[in-house]
């Protein structure tokens, strides 16, 4: 099902929906494209589009230049400017600011981060300003790959002399 002018939609299953300016709610869809998406209690597989804004959903891929996730889950994000509050993802991606409030975050990585009572596996960012909580900083992040490369190459000989 493809839509192109503005129209809100709520309370359906759609395979695919493209429009300048999308509005779902109480959804589930395969694919939204467009250029500004607004999704409440939505359920998607793939979400691109110049500004996308969820509240309460489910998203797979998200990709977008200005993201707004709130209290939602996500996969993988990547955008421009990324903000998450409330929510999680395990993969977040930004080639400029992220914004954190609330979160959890698997590998976050963007030029800029500002975080608020955020928690991450491993952050990656030229500055972070505010309350991240990481399990990996680089030093142990580099201690855990040595130690798996080692493994990974006694295995490998173990196995080369069959």
């Amino acid at each position: 099902m493809m839509h192109k002018e503005e129209r809100a939609l709520e309370q359906n299953e759609f395979e695919f929906i493209e429009g300048e300016f999308v509005n779902i709610k109480q959804s589930t869809i395969r694919s939204v494209e467009g250029g500004h998406i607004e999704l409440q209690q939505v359920g998607a597989l793939s979400i691109d589009g110049d500004k996308v804004e969820i509240t309460q959903g489910a998203a797979f891929i998200l990709k977008g230049n200005e993201i707004n996730l709130n209290q939602s889950i996500s996969a993988i994000t990547a955008g421009d400017n990324v903000s998450v509050n409330f929510s999680f993802s395990p993969l977040s991606f930004s080639s400029n600011h992220t914004t954190t409030n609330r979160s959890a975050v698997g590998f976050m990585a963007a030029m800029d981060i500002k975080a608020e009572n955020t928690s991450a596996f491993l952050v990656i960012a030229n500055k972070i300003e505010g309350n991240v909580t990481t399990l990996l900083d680089w030093r142990s992040a580099l201690a855990l790959g040595a130690v798996f490369g080692g493994i990974w190459g006694f295995i490998s000989l173990l196995f080369r002399r069959r």
